[in-house]
């Protein structure tokens, strides 16, 4: 894991600007990863930056806390639980969600998303370990 942390520590924090909000989850790999697959209800260890669509404004990132979050996809937003199904270790993957698949009109407060916000979010992944 340490290296695979180091090689995503290389490429650094992405930089993410406002897109057109999306009615469908929009998945595309920046970089193809060699390690283990994300598979439904794994556990990940990932850095990622989130942003509001129609704005450009980041709300989140792992980056500024300068460490890796751990999380299971089954706690987390549809989008990602969904979105990062098939990702493997040492990959960068960037998700549109649509609202729907994020917080819908009750994000959590102050959280610095509007309602009905559409989210973007580019996520490396680390680690992925299952129960």
């Amino acid at each position: 894991m340490r290296q695979v942390l180091e090689e995503i520590e290389a490429r650094g924090k992405p930089v993410l600007g406002a897109t057109e909000p999306v009615t469908e989850l929009k998945v595309t790999d920046e970089v193809d990863g060699t390690g283990d697959e994300v598979t439904p209800g794994a556990t990940v260890t990932a850095h990622y930056v989130g942003v509001s669509a129609s704005t450009g404004a980041q709300f989140d990132a792992s980056w500024d806390r300068g460490a890796p979050i751990q999380f299971p996809l089954d706690g987390v937003i549809r989008g990602w639980s969904e979105g990062l199904v098939g990702m493997k270790v040492g990959g960068r993957r960037h998700l549109v969600i649509p609202s729907h698949m994020a917080y819908g009109e009750h994000p959590p407060p102050g959280a610095g998303i509007a309602p009905g916000e559409t989210l973007v979010f580019t996520v490396d992944l680390v680690d992925v370990t299952w129960r």
